[in-house]
């Protein structure tokens, strides 16, 4: 029986460049080149979340393999610009991909209600439409630094503090922090190192009571 209430498709997004595999020869390569209008391009950045994206290609080919198999080879190609995490200043980046999709018609499928991530990230269910530009997106994305930095942007210390406390730095966050500051102000008040000076402290504590011992030992007549 069919869903009275089938799911909506994705909608195309401007990017997109779907390949219907019925439709594709089934003995040789189907080569493809995007190369995203303007208009397209400004809607990538702007899903991508970056500030612009530049001289963006996908060039590849869908490859039949086997009885019912398919491998998606191409390469990606754009100039990326996003702001840095420390001054917001543009950090633009070149990105050169070589990118690799497997779809596997009996691909297994999970099984429970955990998930775990396959060994092989390129391996994908057969689908019977591939759209390479959806996947030039991912890949894209993939592809992109997680915490762009400027030229001489450099992070400072990490602090918290709500509105009137003393600033929680990264150092005071360590285990132990406080007791090694502790042991410091210990030796210091004894006029040795702290913990470092402690072995040279308990070996002078016993060479003093071995001199006591010896002075108060009267001489035999």
């Amino acid at each position: 029986m069919r869903d009275p209430n089938p799911a909506s498709p994705a909608p195309r997004q401007p990017w997109s460049h779907p390949f219907r595999l019925a439709d594709l020869a089934a003995r040789k390569p189907t080569r493809f080149t995007l190369a995203p209008d303007d208009a397209a391009v400004r809607a990538l950045a702007e899903d991508l979340g970056i500030l612009a994206l530049r001289k963006l290609s996908f060039r590849g080919e869908l490859v039949p393999k086997g009885r019912h198999d398919w491998e998606l080879t191409a390469h990606l190609g754009a100039t990326a610009v996003q702001a840095c995490i420390v001054t917001l200043a543009p950090v633009q980046t070149r990105i050169d991909e070589q990118v690799l999709r497997r779809y596997l018609a009996d691909m297994p499928q999970p099984e429970g209600d955990e998930v775990e991530m396959p060994e092989d990230d390129t391996a994908e269910p057969l689908p019977q439409v591939i759209d390479a530009g959806a996947v030039m997106a991912e890949a894209l994305a993939l592809a992109l630094p997680l915490y762009p930095r400027a030229p001489g942007a450099e992070l400072g210390a990490v602090q918290g503090t709500p509105p009137g406390a003393e600033p929680i730095v990264e150092e005071k966050l360590r285990p132990f922090a406080g007791l090694a500051d502790l042991m410091r102000q210990r030796g210091t008040a004894d006029g040795r190192p702290g913990a470092d000076g402690d072995m040279g402290k308990d070996a002078g504590k016993d060479a003093g009571k071995d001199a006591g011992r010896e002075s108060s030992k009267k001489p035999e007549d």
